[in-house]
């Protein structure tokens, strides 16, 4: 019976769940990104928004005009820095705003977005004096709408609608233009016209006109609620979202999905309804809207729902199959687990386990969660089995009963639970110390049995093999395999694995069963158990088919052969169900990354395609039959190139929208240049670009999640710049190239160039006026060179006729100093055979005796050796030899006197006899002295000449 109930309860959750299965569903709330004015960086407020064909988000700020591309904010200020009330973009890319006082439009002048002004066309007796609420696209006319008048812009002239009262707000339907004056207005021509019986919705004004089926209009009111208008009469509109409308006060609303009506609020964000009235959806500040107050809605046309808000701006993201419900409030703190039992959600959470009523046939109604009593604490795992709801617990094991637990043990930590294969009527029990046991009591219900004896290690993960043993791992204690007794009861056999064993690593391994076998989770990928050789290894062919999942710390059965991989925040789900194939999908799954709880994730399974997935502040509904709907599957944007950027020194804008259909040339001198794209995709995908600038690149860049790229130093040439985006590692955009001209510089200009052409004639002209005086003076050089040749080889033929009577003449005078040299020689030799005869006589005559044969008187002697000496010293003779030395010596003598003034006649004569190389013997016979006396003369004029002691005296005489 229980069994039965629970699959009614599940075929009821399926089925409201996929009754729309491709619509928005009514469980949690769609995905909302929260752009906050820190991040766009501008005003708070947010009065109107629209796309252009490009994809680029145009918002009417409290600041400006702001514009967001899916990657980079800019803003834009109005002449005065007015509000921007309004915004509407036409098929030629015109951006009109409107403010207090001014209207026009934005168009790009020079690479650059730039104002124009439009209420100088206002004829002066009507100038614009209040703000403009409204701007609408209409056929070729711009509608301008303030609470005053209504422009219409058209050919470049302004025309004028007034009416009796004061306008409230008008608005576009297909082809019908409406505006709200105490009734509804039509425009037809150029001309206003009543619609009868209108005045009953305008009461409190109406905020929003929308297409309904078949040509019927939807209407909403201020307070009144929703209408409908088939042309003829206005009906009520009976929903529960009157009261809603009314009571928040409706605001702005939006057609969405073609069957769907979203509605913003002054008060209480956005609802949505169906045709028939119900309400689908409520969104607001407690469910992930920044602020209350919608001021403005828009649905663009990738299913994606933009809020302006009073504070900030929200994107929607329509038909996913993702719906979230977060505690904004922090009430039950991180969640754990999560699951849906018996008409409640319970959700397990660090603070205890919390719960709430579930109605499946009414999922829109608010959640109330609440503690169950005795429950404070750390939540660990909720878990059903057969029909019962089991809570591991910091404080023990219980069984959840509606709002109340019951405890079942108290062996704390209470981490896994699950059958055991060999005997499904046991459950084994992970827990901080060791493994417990669970049996059925006689009622059925599931009780405490036993602690397995012999093993007490923290068991984070549990599996039973096909052999019966049981592994267990614990992320900071390692692996263990044990083999229990026959009745469970005791641990008989208990191995310990680590690196010996195969294992990349002692920690952080987790266990799991994949198809019926085991596998373990490491950081090095995913490892095997062979039993025959006791060890583990790499399994390969799963860890090469997961990619990057391959590091997976975690696995989650999903059913049908599908398993969640959640790798360190990441989540991914594999798909086993094709033979020898396995498919992976992690992309819709990135809005998840980093919201689960690391190394505790659950995701638990409602049914074949809905599961309930535990974040941090929550939990998420995942609805894998909901399919993304798409007009094709080609990626519909093309990629933006955006900013242009001088980066040479200082930063400065070149282009806001790449060439634009304009040339841009960027001097030689600033040839460094940063260039931003982006792809206006909203919804959440992975999106990567790769780029490649021809004329610089060799190949296409690697693909990667950067929207901008430097390049420095371009040379001068033609560029083009292409990128592309990829979606989700899938779908490709077609190439967008933006080319660019990197002017020569200054020096190879076309003006220099014609400059240098000019130059370049004139140096030809120059050159060959040059030349041919060149060639004259090389004619005259030549012939001057000829004659100086000849010059030169007379003069060396003079020069050595000079020589050779130098020759002859230096030969014929040492021919002569020979001579004289030799009459010299002689001369002294006669003077030295002179004196050494009168030397001879004088010392025969002392022996001469006369007849009577005695010596002759002294008298006589002397007078005798008197004649001999003046003989012997006769100055004649040595003035004789003087002259003759002088001749042959040149002037010796004055050299020697100038050099050394105090030598005295008979130094002079020793040191001409010296040069002549005579000896001592024939100086002293010249001198008339002893060999002594000619010794000592010699060493007084060594030192009167300075003579240095190693030098001989007469070589230095003779080198004088």
């Amino acid at each position: 019976m229980q069994k039965f109930l629970r699959c009614v309860f599940f075929l009821i959750i399926y089925t409201s769940l996929n009754l729309y299965a491709a619509d928005i569903k009514s469980i949690g709330v769609p995905y909302i990104e929260n752009f906050s004015k820190a991040l766009y960086a501008s005003g708070n407020q947010n009065w109107s928004v629209a796309k252009d064909k490009d994809g680029v988000m145009y918002f009417g700020n409290a600041e400006g005009l702001l514009t967001y591309d899916g990657k980079y904010w800019q803003q834009y200020k109005m002449p005065n820095n007015q509000i921007v009330r309004s915004v509407a973009v036409d098929n030629n890319g015109k951006i009109y705003t409107g403010g207090f006082g001014a209207f026009g439009y934005w168009s790009f002048k020079k690479n650059k977005l730039k104002y124009t002004s439009l209420t100088n066309l206002i004829p002066k007796s009507d100038q614009l004096k209040d703000e403009i609420w409204k701007i609408h696209i209409y056929g070729n006319k711009i509608i301008f709408q303030s609470f005053s008048t209504i422009y219409i812009y058209v050919n470049g002239k302004i025309s004028i609608l007034k009416n009796a009262s004061n306008f409230l707000f008008s608005y576009k339907i297909g082809n019908r233009f409406i505006v709200e004056n105490k009734g509804l207005y039509e425009l037809k021509g150029n001309k206003l016209e009543f619609i009868p019986g209108s005045d009953v919705v305008c009461k409190t004004g109406v905020l929003s006109i929308l297409p309904f089926k078949e040509n019927i209009l939807l209407i909403g009111t201020g307070k009144d609620g929703l209408f409908l208008f088939d042309g003829k009469t206005f009906t009520p509109f009976n929903t529960a979202a009157n009261s809603f409308l009314s009571a928040f006060q409706l605001n702005n609303g939006a057609k969405i999905l073609d069957k769907y009506y979203a509605y913003g609020t002054i008060l209480n964000g956005i609802i949505i309804i169906d045709e028939n009235g119900k309400i689908i959806q409520r969104i607001n500040k407690s469910s992930g809207l920044q602020n209350n107050t919608v001021l403005s809605l828009y649905a663009d046309n990738e299913q994606n729902l933009w809020a302006g808000l009073d504070n900030g701006i929200d994107r929607i993201e329509l038909n996913s199959p993702l719906y979230f419900y977060l505690d904004k409030t922090g009430i039950f703190g991180t969640v754990y687990s999560s699951v849906i039992f018996q008409n409640k959600i319970y959700l397990g959470t660090n603070q205890g386990l919390f719960y709430s009523d579930w109605n499946q046939n009414d999922q829109f109604s608010n959640l109330n969660f609440k503690l169950i009593p005795n429950s404070q604490g750390q939540v660990w795992e909720l878990t059903i089995i057969d029909g019962q709801l089991l809570c591991g617990h910091n404080n023990g094991t219980f069984n959840v009963v509606g709002n109340k637990i019951e405890k079942l043990t108290g062996y704390s930590g209470g981490w896994t639970i699950k059958k055991l294969n060999s005997n499904p009527n046991i459950l084994i029990q992970g827990t901080y110390t060791g493994l417990l046991l669970f049996n059925k009591n006689s009622s059925g219900r599931w009780q405490f049995y036993k602690k397995i004896a012999n093993f007490s290690e923290p068991s984070r993960y549990v599996e039973q093999d096909n052999k019966g043993e049981i592994w267990v791992s614990h992320a900071y204690k390692g692996l263990y395999k044990l083999k229990l007794s026959s009745d469970y009861s005791t641990v008989i056999s208990n191995k310990y694995y680590d690196e010996k064993n195969g294992l990349p690593t002692n920690y952080n391994l987790n266990l799991f069963n994949l198809e019926d076998k085991i596998v373990f989770a490491s950081e090095s990928g995913f490892f095997t158990y062979d039993n025959i050789s006791d060890r583990f290894s790499k399994y390969n062919v799963l860890n090469k088919t997961l990619g990057s999942f391959a590091s997976s710390n975690k696995i989650i059965n999903a059913g049908s052969k599908k398993y969640w991989f959640i790798n360190h925040g990441k989540t991914a789900l594999a798909n086993f169900g094709e033979a020898g194939k396995i498919s992976i999908d992690s992309n819709r799954f990135s809005i998840l990354d980093g919201k689960m709880v690391q190394y505790y994730e659950n995701i638990s399974r409602i049914s074949d395609s809905i599961y309930l997935i535990s974040v941090d502040d929550g939990f998420v509904f995942y609805n894998a039959s909901q399919k993304i709907q798409s007009s094709s599957s080609k990626i519909q944007q093309r990629v933006l190139i955006r900013r242009i950027e001088d980066i040479t020194d200082k930063y400065s804008i070149i282009s806001e929208n790449g060439n634009g259909g304009s040339e841009i040339e960027i001097r030689n001198s600033r040839n460094n240049i940063r260039i931003s794209f982006s792809l206006p995709h909203y919804r959440q995908a992975k999106i990567k670009f790769q780029y490649y600038l021809e004329g610089y690149s060799k190949d296409w860049s690697d693909w990667s999640y950067a929207t901008q790229k430097d390049f420095t130093n371009l040379s001068s040439g033609k560029y083009q710049f292409k990128v592309r985006a990829k979606i989700d590692d899938s779908q490709v955009s077609d190439i967008t190239t933006f080319e660019f001209t990197v002017l020569r510089p200054w020096y190879l200009s076309n003006w220099a160039i014609i400059l240098y052409s000019i130059m370049f004639v004139i140096i030809l002209i120059m050159g060959k006026k040059i030349y041919e005086r060149k060639l004259q003076k090389d004619s005259q050089k030549i012939t001057d060179k000829l004659q100086a040749e000849q010059d030169e080889i007379l003069k060396q033929e003079s020069e050595a006729n000079e020589k050779e009577i130098h020759k002859l003449q230096t030969e014929k005078l040492q021919a002569e100093l020979a001579s004289k040299n030799r009459e010299l020689a002689n001369s002294a030799m006669t003077l030295v055979y002179k004196n050494e005869l009168l030397q001879k006589l004088s010392d025969d005559i002392l022996k001469l005796k006369d007849e009577n044969g005695k010596k002759l008187a002294d008298e006589q002697i002397r007078r005798i050796q008197k004649v001999i000496n003046d003989g012997m010293n006769d100055e004649r003779d040595w003035h004789l030899f003087e002259n003759s030395f002088n001749e042959a010596h040149e002037s010796f003598f004055k050299k020697l006197k100038a050099g050394h003034p105090d030598l005295v006649p008979n130094d002079l004569k020793l040191c001409a006899y010296l040069r002549m190389n005579m000896s001592s013997k024939e100086m002293s016979s010249l001198l008339n002295i002893t060999l002594r006396g000619v010794e000592i003369r010699r060493y007084r004029l060594r030192k009167k000449l300075n003579v240095p002691h190693d030098k001989n005296l007469t070589e230095f005489l003779m080198e004088l």
